[in-house]
């Protein structure tokens, strides 16, 4: 592989010069900044980023912790990271945690600074004190898709109002006639889902309808089938059941399936963040969108501005940390939801 002092000599310049055009940096002739360009071409010259970060104390990376690159939310999400990252120049680290806080914590111990600028975080099950650890390393870091925007975090993050989503949810199935209602939260009562259910339930008693059965699930297809034969085995007269995403609204649909029941006719399904899955499904499901290339792009605009400005915020910002709020979720009706029948069989 050719190196830098090769490139330079094949120009007949300084490897300073070579440098200061690969970086759009200096002044450097037009003249000049050809024939490098033309030596680089010549040579296939590509620059080693790890020995750039180790000799500028800063990298052209960015790292993107997710909990599970098996759910398809990330995937996702990481292409709209991707994009929004290029414009500024930087590549994107994916890290996967595995829902294992130590998986995490090796991360940041290992990428944050070095391989990695900065550090954008979803839901990656990290404990706020390694976060907190990593910035007072000098390496920022910005949680994205927080979900309760009127309770910041303590951290640089981008919320969206999930809670809105769970009210949204809960009103459209109500609108539909339904009464009969099981909800499916892909998390623990406390976990992260928390802010779903609470705004399902908001919209529940705004209506006057007392909350139906519930059950806890991984936030996964599996978890949500499992869940909504339990709920179903259990509750037959159930017309519709929420799902705090849509991985376990999917499941739900598969349970309703195998238990004999036609999606949308004996059973309303609906749920939250519409992933590609929501849209391919049959039928299509139902669910409130959550505007995640924006998400994406602020984030990835925030994380920017929080690197180029690190090194005049050491003494603490004197706001707290900033968030940046997205624009509010939105229904999105599609072929899984639909008015109850007047009676259904036991």
């Amino acid at each position: 592989m050719p190196t830098l002092n090769e490139v330079a000599r094949h120009a007949g310049v300084t490897p300073a010069t070579v440098s200061n055009v690969l970086r759009n940096r200096g002044r450097v002739g037009a003249s000049t900044r050809q024939r490098v360009l033309d030596a680089v071409d010549a040579l296939g010259y590509r620059p080693h980023l790890a020995a750039r970060a180790l000799a500028e104390g800063r990298a052209p990376t960015l790292a993107l912790m997710v909990s599970s690159i098996a759910n398809p939310f990330y995937p996702e999400f990481a292409l709209a990271v991707e994009r929004a990252a290029r414009t500024s120049g930087h590549f994107v680290i994916i890290c996967n945690t595995n829902e294992d806080p130590l998986n995490g914590r090796a991360y940041l111990d290992q990428i944050a600074g070095t391989l990695s600028e900065g550090v954008l975080v979803t839901n990656a099950n990290l404990d706020f004190a390694d976060l907190h650890t990593t910035e007072s390393r000098g390496t920022p870091v910005v949680l994205c898709m927080w979900e309760r925007p009127n309770e910041p975090p303590g951290l640089p993050c981008v919320a969206v109002d999930f809670r809105l989503a769970g009210e949204l949810a809960g009103a459209h199935l109500l609108e539909l006639g339904h009464r009969r209602i099981g909800a499916i939260v892909g998390s623990k009562a406390s976990g992260i889902h928390a802010a779903r259910y609470e705004g399902f339930v908001d919209a529940l008693r705004a209506a006057g309808v007392r909350k139906g059965p519930i059950k806890h699930a991984a936030d996964t297809i599996h978890g949500g089938y499992t869940a909504a034969r339990a709920l179903l085995e259990a509750n037959p007269k159930l017309t519709a059941i929420y799902a705090t995403n849509d991985l376990p609204a999917l499941g739900a649909m598969h349970a309703a399936a195998d238990l004999g029941l036609n999606v949308p006719s004996d059973l309303s399904v609906i749920g939250i963040t519409d992933i590609q899955l929501a849209r391919d499904s049959r039928p299509a499901l139902t669910t409130i969108a959550v505007p995640t290339v924006e998400v994406a792009e602020l984030a990835v605009s925030l994380l920017r501005e929080l690197i180029e400005t690190a090194p005049r915020c050491e003494g603490g910002r004197a706001n707290g940390p900033p968030m940046r709020t997205a624009s509010s979720p939105r229904l999105v009706v599609r072929a899984s939801t639909a008015a109850p029948r007047k009676a259904r069989p036991e």
